[in-house]
């Protein structure tokens, strides 16, 4: 195995020619470091020249990044990997397509990050890699893009702020997607849809429970949702924009509680720590209308002739919309967190913020380039912790500064 510290890049872009992964070669072009040695790659060699000559009018002063090919094979991904210090792949769906990048990854010694949310296939990652990029020193971590790197964030600097202001753990945190506007690209859908060809609803369930995925064993707790709350999907939190309802970043949870197992077991976060993400409804009446919605489209997806029909009259994979319909996308998510104490004249919550005017495919491109960066050239707590399956939130403050240094506002502060 090469050293990571001799490889030829630092950053290779394996399925740069996508959609999510053409935002991210955008990023890097225009806003990495200009002596960054960083490649573009996938099967198309032509599609990557095409990519690298616009890339080139983006920075015109600004070396193209090199070109490399490969296939999806085993033994192609590991000659690829034993090139860079970390490798980001965009190339979906990840149940699909995934597995054999994150295993050369994890035997290499090289580190590795997707966009994924599939948290299924994040589970079978977790059992069958965690181990061996342990073993390598590889820091592997999935589902760093819009899931689940902004929860994840928000969540640990919540957490901290808590720690240091209030010098107790953490209990609930309510997170909240309080305002968003944006479609979702033909992988997304794509990939919705072909998670309920490879899993079953027992593997779903399994995979997206809140501890299924924790590093060490879970603390008890009685914290469950009110009856009224798991029947109607409502719950009225004032601070948050009053009526929240379901939300469809329920694969975020056990991304959540796989960070708090990671960092020193689960003491720094405490052992009173759940979080539960929603979404903000205009009323009561929107939110029962999502609440079912949802409920009512899982059970659809189940069925194969509804998954066949829907892949064939929904949007292709690699597309999306334009840079013109997405110029004016925004996304916002709020979230409180309550202080585990028990000192009735103290300060007991949190409040933190997370906005980012753009695409939410744009962001991802943001989220994991500055991440890539991040293990490439700081030193992160995932580096500290020696290789395995990880989580965003284990790139820590540094990547968290990169962030807001890349256009996204993140707000934490202690609410009375």
């Amino acid at each position: 195995m090469a050293s990571n510290q001799s490889r030829q890049y630092e950053v290779i872009l394996f399925g740069a020619t996508g959609y999510t992964g053409k935002y991210t070669a955008e990023y890097l072009t225009t806003s990495s470091p200009t002596n960054l040695k960083w490649a573009i790659a996938g099967r198309s060699q032509s599609k990557l020249r095409d990519l690298a000559k616009e890339l080139q009018t983006l920075n015109p002063n600004r070396p193209s990044p090199a070109i490399e090919t490969s296939d999806l094979d085993p033994t192609s991904l590991e000659k690829l990997a034993l090139k860079t210090k970390v490798l980001v792949t965009t190339v979906g769906p990840y149940h699909k397509y995934g597995t054999a990048v994150l295993a050369a990854c994890a035997e290499t010694g090289t580190h590795y990050l997707d966009v994924t949310g599939e948290i299924p296939w994040v589970y079978d990652m977790v059992n069958q890699y965690h181990d061996t990029a342990k073993q390598t020193g590889a820091i592997i971590i999935p589902q760093c893009g819009v899931e689940s790197a902004p929860s994840d964030l928000m969540c640990w600097a919540l957490v901290n702020h808590i720690r240091e202001t209030l010098h107790t753990g953490t209990g609930e945190i309510v997170y909240s997607m309080h305002d968003m506007k944006g479609s979702a690209s033909g992988g997304t859908l794509s990939t919705i849809l072909t998670l309920f060809d490879r899993y079953g609803l027992g593997e779903l369930a399994k995979s997206s429970a809140r501890w299924s995925i924790s590093a060490v064993k879970p603390p008890k707790q009685d914290y469950s949702k009110s009856l009224t709350e798991k029947l109607t999907g409502l719950r009225t939190v004032n601070d948050l924009g009053g009526t929240l309802t379901d939300s469809l970043q329920s694969v975020d949870i056990p991304i959540v509680h796989r960070s708090w197992s990671l960092y020193d077991g689960g003491r720094l976060y405490g052992d009173k720590i759940h979080f539960t993400p929603y979404m903000r409804a205009s009323g009561a009446l929107q939110g029962l209308a999502v609440h079912f919605a949802m409920g009512f489209g899982i059970l659809a997806l189940l069925l194969p002739p509804v998954r066949w029909l829907l892949q064939r009259y929904v949007t292709q994979p690699g597309s999306g919309a334009t840079k013109e319909h997405t110029a004016k996308d925004f996304v916002e998510w709020r979230a409180i967190a309550t202080a585990d104490s028990t000192d009735a004249t103290a300060p007991k919550r949190a409040s933190a913020r997370w906005r980012f005017e753009g695409s939410l495919y744009h962001m991802t491109g943001i989220l994991v380039a500055e991440a890539a960066l991040a293990i490439a050239r700081d030193k992160t707590p995932a580096h500290g912790m020696g290789g395995g399956v990880l989580t965003p939130a284990t790139l820590g403050g540094k990547y968290l500064d990169r962030m807001k240094a890349a256009g996204v506002t993140v707000e934490v502060a202690t609410t009375p």
